[in-house]
């Protein structure tokens, strides 16, 4: 099912499967999110719970006991019922079902809420933990925008500018899609943006950095300035992808708290890089806003 929101000349919709806001357009009718062609990439927005990334050996423990799940978790590929609608917002909840409870084995309540802004939208993730037992996660989003987004622009003519300038190194990937945990390559060099290059993101799969000063960044668009602001305060990692080996029209802005398996780590879900674990009752929000530029 899907929902419209409307707010100030600005279009949104959203899918009631995974949760997803699918579509964001202005007052001049342009589009911003990707369309999820198959030919490149099938995904639009894809909300990744209770994992970020592949597991090793698609396998993790919890409590000692081994469950299998695949890349980004389960959330992204279920049904989520609508709890409140107004013109501009809605709230989506996901909770547990025996499904679920075979690959993540605690009662829990997601809701996502998408609301359109005077500029763009925000995604708020609320987690609680409605069992009786601690209960690990890890949380992101995988936003993809068009690009380029308009006629007669290139990929390359766009690039990622940060709120401030950046001594960061990526994380490296090996080719099973884990986390080398002695990989690292320097990405910034004490400045605040880096060019989109199709070669590198065909080298590294993804650019992921952590731990940065900057709580915000921008994809624009060089000459014009045009693009999108991302800020993603209160998430340790911002990730960027594109489809590699194709000329794929868009660029994924990914805040993530927590990451894919290390390829050293013992496979205890709460020993992953920046997990999140809630007591019984607790909650956890978080979101990342979206302006137009």
């Amino acid at each position: 099912m899907q929902f419209t929101l409307s707010h100030h000349g600005l279009r949104a919709a959203v899918d009631s499967h995974g949760g997803e806001l699918v579509s964001l357009r202005d007052a001049a009718g342009t589009e911003y999110i990707w369309n999820g062609n198959p030919a490149f990439w099938p995904g639009r927005n894809p909300l990744l719970f209770p994992i970020v990334g592949n597991l090793k050996d698609g396998r993790v423990l919890f409590h000692g006991q081994p469950y299998e799940m695949s890349r980004h978790g389960f959330a992204r590929n279920l049904e989520f019922s609508p709890v409140e609608q107004a013109e501009d917002r809605i709230v989506l909840e996901l909770r547990e079902s025996p499904d679920t409870l075979a690959r993540y084995p605690f009662p829990f309540s997601l809701q996502v809420c998408h609301t359109l802004t005077e500029d763009g939208f925000s995604t708020a993730f609320r987690v609680e933990n409605t069992g009786h037992l601690p209960m690990p996660f890890c949380i992101g989003a995988h936003t993809a925008f068009r690009c380029p987004l308009h006629a007669g622009e290139r990929f390359e003519d766009y690039e990622i500018v940060f709120d401030r300038p950046e001594q960061a190194d990526t994380i490296l990937l090996t080719s099973e899609g884990l986390v080398k945990h002695d990989g690292r390559e320097p990405v910034l060099h004490g400045t605040d943006r880096f060019s989109l290059d199709r070669a590198v993101f065909d080298r590294l799969d993804t650019i992921i950095l952590e731990n940065l000063r900057s709580t915000g960044v921008s994809l624009l668009h060089r000459e014009t300035g045009h693009g999108v602001h991302l800020d993603f305060t209160g998430f340790p990692m911002v990730a960027f992808w594109t489809k590699s080996g194709c000329e794929a029209p868009f660029v994924c802005l990914e805040p993530w708290h927590g990451c894919a398996a290390v390829d050293n780590e013992d496979g205890d879900f709460s020993h992953k890089p920046h997990c999140i674990t809630l007591v019984p009752g607790e909650i956890r929000d978080l979101c990342y806003t979206i302006a137009l530029k």
